[in-house]
């Protein structure tokens, strides 16, 4: 029943994505990653170290993901900042890894959280300027 779900949801997820505008891809990165990181909790918690491992990098991959989607050229002091803030999620995500710290994950996190909901907040009007005017 477990792997009928799971092979539901990756079926569910590649369908949405290829329909996906690029606003509500970024969205779905957010989602992804926030998920990633509550499964790195739980690992810890756990004392899954192998689990732990896993989840955290597929995080990093997504924070690493948000990071090439900015368009530093058109983006200016919002996309540098958020450079920055992504590579420091990064350190932390790393520091977590090697030190099973769930408040470095924590505040991650809040950190991806904060970013999401500005993300989300975007009229729908203003998704595809940018690509628009490319």
């Amino acid at each position: 029943m477990r792997g009928s779900l799971q092979s539901y949801r990756k079926v569910s997820l590649e369908s949405e994505i290829a329909v996906a505008s690029p606003h509500r891809l970024v969205q779905l990165m957010f989602k992804g990653a926030l998920e990633r990181i509550a499964q790195s909790r739980y690992a810890i918690e756990q004392g899954n170290i192998a689990a732990k491992g896993e989840y955290i990098g597929k995080a990093i991959g997504i924070i690493n993901g948000l990071q090439n989607s900015l368009n530093m050229d058109a983006g200016g002091d919002i996309a540098n900042n958020l450079n920055r803030l992504y590579e420091y999620m990064v350190r932390r995500m790393t520091e977590a890894n090697l030190l099973s710290d769930v408040e470095a994950l924590d505040e991650v996190a809040a950190l991806l959280r904060e970013i999401k909901e500005a993300w989300d907040a975007i009229p729908a009007e203003m998704h595809n300027i940018t690509s628009e005017k490319q």
